[in-house]
């Protein structure tokens, strides 16, 4: 508790590192080999993204954002140079998004709503609806997505 008698809060950043963390637990167990990118961009001035993974068929080059539940926004920078990066690094380019009490959901960038500002945006409700499961982005159980790549 703090001096004025309230619960500390956990940092957006911390809270942010502790997810990527368990992103990168959860592909490592699914059998990838699996690294976070170093403070992802703050160590470097070249935007990198949060996770780099792949297991030897597929490479995948992943922005990780979290939320209780309020609706996630990626600026159109951070999902451009996500997709300059990867293409550069032969990667496909991903968003993983998870929300509290929900499991990780992927997506590819051209698939996310893009708002008149030119950022992107994730909607919890279009995450369970529309993304795709951890499951099927590791290999497991397909499920039928159209578009893509």
């Amino acid at each position: 508790m703090t001096a004025r008698g309230r619960l500390p809060t956990m940092s957006s950043n911390r809270k942010g590192d502790r997810r990527e963390r368990e992103l990168v637990n959860a592909l490592d167990e699914a059998g990838f080999a699996v690294m976070r990118a170093p403070a992802s961009g703050s160590a470097t001035t070249r935007e990198l993204p949060d996770v780099l993974a792949g297991n030897g068929e597929v490479f995948y080059a992943i922005e990780a954002k979290s939320s209780s539940g309020r609706p996630i926004y990626l600026s159109g920078e951070e999902v451009e140079a996500l997709v300059y990066f990867s293409r550069n690094f032969g990667a496909k380019a991903r968003i993983a998004v998870r929300f509290d009490r929900e499991d990780w959901y992927f997506f590819h960038p051209g698939d996310l709503y893009v708002t008149d500002g030119g950022n992107y945006r994730v909607k919890k409700e279009t995450a369970l609806a529309e993304g795709e499961d951890f499951e099927s982005f590791t290999g497991g159980p397909t499920q039928t997505k159209l578009g893509g790549d």
